[in-house]
């Protein structure tokens, strides 16, 4: 399997620098894909668009590539657009451009990861070596065998299968198939969480759910003593608020202050 996917990069590999090689004919590469290409061709294997051993800087030059490859992107969309509702000769020679400037972008990026994977599969042990390691495994195969052990899982059962029999024999074998709960998946599912209690549902959603609950009592403080302001267009309720004053007035007319104390009259 290692060496049918290394092929298969090469072939790809080959590809690329064929494609690369047409554009660098055509005077299509700038400097700094120049170099890169120079550097592909003398060490095809360790190929990496960052040139420095830096970790900044091979940082910095990857963040710089990124936001090439989204600007060419974007001026590709933009022409595909204006070229769509007109038929200018200029407009789609310079679309053809920015394609072929994006693929070139791209395949040094696959050319990249190419050269990542080939460096990863050298790394591989050879086929020799697996094939002395068999015996081994083999024996130990056999020897599980032997003693009744095997790794292959039982499959589902029905209730005429003897589910409703003991679990283990005499000897601690189980006798039919069972599931581990409770705990050990409760352990497997507190794996790195915090040790309190998460919240499940925001500030807000519990403000909501209150109100509609009738928990929260709206109103009070200090703008709940000043009067509303009078709606001037609702001519009913401000006629109504007119005869509210008038019948005061009247009342407080036939009704002076102290008209009703009669204690301290002589």
């Amino acid at each position: 399997m290692p060496r049918t996917r290394k092929n298969d990069l090469l072939v790809s590999q080959g590809h690329l620098r064929t494609f690369l090689q047409q554009l660098d004919s055509y005077d299509l590469l700038d400097k700094s894909d120049t170099d890169n290409f120079e550097r592909l061709k003398e060490s095809p294997s360790t190929f990496s668009v960052a040139a420095s051993t830096d970790p900044a800087a091979r940082r910095n030059e990857k963040i710089k590539r990124y936001q090439a490859e989204k600007e060419l992107k974007k001026k590709v969309e933009l022409l595909e657009s204006r070229l769509s509702h007109s038929d200018d000769d200029e407009i789609a020679r310079d679309l053809y451009l920015q394609q072929v400037r994006l693929a070139k972008h791209e395949s040094f990026q696959i050319l990249e990861s190419i050269s990542q994977e080939l460096h990863i599969l050298s790394l591989a042990p050879a086929p020799d070596e697996i094939d002395a390691s068999r015996p081994t495994s083999d024996l130990r195969d056999r020897d599980r065998a032997s003693n009744g052990y095997s790794d292959k899982l039982d499959g589902p059962r029905h209730s005429s299968a003897g589910l409703s029999g003991p679990l283990l024999d005499p000897k601690g074998r189980p006798m039919r198939p069972f599931t581990l709960l409770d705990k050990r998946q409760q352990l497997q599912q507190g794996v790195f969480r915090p040790s309190h209690n998460l919240p499940t549902m925001s500030i807000d959603e519990y403000l909501e759910e209150e109100r509609r609950r009738g928990g929260i009592i709206e109103g009070g403080g200090p703008q709940s003593g000043m009067p509303p302001e009078p709606d001037e267009d609702n001519y009913e309720k401000t006629d109504a608020a007119t005869m509210k004053a008038r019948a005061w007035d009247e009342f407080v007319e036939e009704n002076p202050k102290g008209a009703g104390n009669t204690l301290n009259r002589g």
